[in-house]
């Protein structure tokens, strides 16, 4: 995986922090760009952790499937960007708080980046520079965490759903690119 492919997946991944930075933007009075680099920091920081976890996760059980792991990482990353989309047109609200102390910040962290665990789990059967994956998802995310505070609180939701959106679409495109080209359908 180049480049250019892991700032894709570093953005599609940052979507969902985007939009939950969105949410927590929206509910502060005034923009406070201290609780947004706190947001963006709990953001990225579990985004570049939980990919680590799952390559390991991934690598222990490298070998007994390596023979079909190009359909794993094509499933896992469309079953992640279906339910992107499908989030994004939920008429479910996120929380709506701008409190960004631990334990609110800590459960959206986790849940914000379970994605980012599956993902890791596909870096173990991918051809991936580890340090510089996490190094992207973790400074995207954190970009698009204190951008998603910014646009939140000056914008309202107008962009949250679109982010969720597009993410979903990127995650899916991406799943859909391994799969070709390890079937030889296509070589980039």
């Amino acid at each position: 995986m180049g480049i250019f492919e892991l700032i894709l997946l570093s953005v599609g991944l940052g979507m969902d922090a985007f939009a939950v930075s969105v949410c927590k933007g929206i509910s502060m009075k005034k923009m406070n760009w201290k609780k947004a680099g706190i947001i963006g920091l709990y953001f990225g920081g579990f985004q570049a952790l939980m990919p680590v976890l799952g390559y390991f996760l991934g690598s222990t059980f490298a070998s007994a499937i390596a023979s079909i792991d190009h359909w794993i990482a094509f499933v896992l990353l469309g079953l992640i960007g279906a339910n992107m989309i499908k989030e994004a047109f939920s008429n479910e609200s996120d929380n709506n708080d701008d409190d960004v102390g631990f334990k609110t910040m800590i459960v959206l962290a986790i849940a914000t980046s379970i994605d980012a665990l599956t993902v890791g789990i596909t870096f173990a059967f991918l051809n991936v520079n580890l340090i510089l994956a996490i190094t992207l998802i973790g400074i995207i995310t954190f970009v698009l965490s204190v951008i998603g505070t910014k646009v939140g609180n000056k914008f309202g939701s107008k962009y949250e759903n679109k982010a969720e959106f597009i993410g979903g679409i990127v995650l899916m495109l991406l799943g859909l690119k391994i799969l070709l080209e390890h079937l030889e359908i296509i070589n980039f």
